[in-house]
Order: structure tokens, then C-alpha cells, then sequence
């Protein structure tokens, strides 16, 4: 049995950024981490899972339980959100808001960095423009 007021060896959350996505109390705008090819289809898959039944896989609120009736959530692709903190991605997947409740039980904390990272490409994807491109590879995209 755990000591009362005492922490189990490996289970001190001293990191802040890591695990609350807040740095002196103020939502981050960065990772706590290098994000990598690896993050982000880690992110894609935890988002797959936990996040598209409700969000759908683009992000636009529309996913399998509003097609069933209940509240449709948020778009991603809202300007609001394209420009929030990618700490508030985080502090709401650890904390809930609204009708969504939290999922810290459910998904760790560097997964849900994972997802927060997939949700800026998704939003990045979603509103793209051929500029966005790099010159190089314009060409073939648009059949030249």
C-alpha cells in the first residue's frame, strides 16, 4: 500500500508543458517534444480511434454519433481553432469541455501531444492552397 502523501517511483508529473500543455500556468503553443513522421501517424491512429466517431476523420464535427442523433462537436476548421493554442487541444482532451468528457484515463499524455499534432496537419490539409506547395513539386500536381 502507497504511503499517504507520497508519490509512486515514476509517477511525478514535474514536466508541466508534458503533461498539463500549459507553461507557467498559460497554454503552450508548442510541443514538449520533437514532432516526427512517427508522432504524427501515431497521432492519426490514436485520432482514428478515440477522436473520429465523433469529429469524423476530416475534422468537421460530422462522425458516426451525430450521424446517430446526438450533438455534432466543433469543427476543427473553424478560424477560432486553426488559430488556438495546441495547448488547448491537449487541456481539453485531458480535462473534457462541453459535452466532451476527458479521456486522461484513456489516452497518455504523449499520445495526446500525438493528437494534438495530427490536428494541426488535419487543419493545415483541410485548408491548404496550392502556394502551400513547394515550387518543385507544383509541377506535377497540376499536370505540368
Amino acid at each position: 500500500p502507497l504511503v499517504a502523501g507520497t508519490i509512486p517511483r515514476g509517477h511525478l508529473r514535474i514536466d508541466e508543458h508534458l503533461y498539463t500543455g500549459r507553461v507557467n500556468g498559460q497554454l503552450v503553443n508548442t510541443f514538449p517534444f520533437s514532432i516526427t513522421k512517427e508522432v504524427l501517424e501515431r497521432g492519426r491512429e490514436r485520432y482514428d480511434i478515440f477522436c473520429s466517431p465523433c469529429h469524423d476523420q476530416a475534422g468537421y464535427g460530422q462522425g458516426m454519433i451525430v450521424q446517430r442523433g446526438f450533438r455534432a462537436p466543433t469543427s476543427f476548421h473553424i478560424p477560432r481553432l486553426r488559430q488556438v493554442e495546441v495547448g488547448h487541444f491537449f487541456d481539453v482532451m485531458t480535462n473534457g469541455l462541453g459535452a466532451m468528457y476527458d479521456y486522461s484515463d484513456r489516452i497518455t499524455p504523449r499520445d495526446r501531444w500525438a493528437i494534438a499534432a495530427y490536428l494541426r496537419v488535419l487543419q493545415r490539409s483541410q485548408n491548404a492552397t496550392i502556394e502551400d506547395v513547394p515550387g518543385d513539386q507544383r509541377r506535377g500536381l497540376l499536370g505540368n
